[in-house]
C-alpha cells in the first residue's frame, strides 16, 4: 500500500484495533490473576527483576518485554495495599537460586542458567533451581516483613 492512501489508512486502523484487543486481553488476565493472588494470600514476596536488562542481556528478546511483568506487579501492589495486606520486594541482587534453602550454603556453580537442579555439597539436599529460589524468596520476604 502506498503511503497516504485510504487503503493503507484502513489497514493501519485494523492493525491498531487488533493490538488494542491483545492489550485489553493481557490487562484483563493480569487484573484477574492479581485479584486471585490478593484474595488468597496476606503477604506476597517477589523478586524485583529488571526485565529490560534481562531482555537485552539474554537471548529472551521481546518475549520478556511482552509479558507485562511491570504491569502485573503494579496491579498486585495496589490491590494488596487496598486490602491491607503486605507486598514485599526482594532486591534483585539477592542470590535466591544460589542459596541452599536448607543450610544457606551459597553454591557459585548455579550462576549458570543451564543448571536446572543441583545437590548441596554441605547438606546433600537435592534442589530444583526454581523451587529453591521460590523458597528462598519467600523466606527472605518473610524476614523483611517481620522486621
Amino acid at each position: 500500500m502506498q503511503k497516504g492512501s485510504n487503503n493503507r489508512n484502513k489497514q493501519r486502523i485494523k492493525v491498531a484495533k487488533l493490538h488494542e484487543k491483545v492489550a485489553n486481553q493481557r490487562k484483563d488476565f493480569l487484573h484477574k490473576k492479581s485479584r486471585q493472588i490478593t484474595n488468597a494470600y496476606d503477604c506476597v514476596c517477589i523478586e524485583d527483576l529488571n526485565m529490560k536488562a534481562m531482555s537485552q542481556a539474554m537471548s529472551f528478546g521481546k518475549s520478556v518485554a511482552d509479558n507485562g511483568w511491570g504491569m502485573f506487579t503494579t496491579f498486585l501492589q495496589y490491590k494488596l495495599e487496598e486490602a491491607g495486606k503486605q507486598f514485599v520486594r526482594i532486591d534483585k541482587f539477592f542470590a535466591s537460586s544460589q542459596l541452599c534453602s536448607v543450610c544457606d550454603y551459597k553454591n557459585p556453580d548455579t550462576k549458570n542458567l543451564s543448571v536446572r537442579d543441583w545437590i548441596c555439597p554441605c547438606c546433600q539436599t537435592h534442589h530444583d533451581r526454581d523451587i529453591n529460589a521460590a523458597v528462598n524468596i519467600r523466606n527472605e520476604g518473610m524476614r523483611i516483613a517481620l522486621s
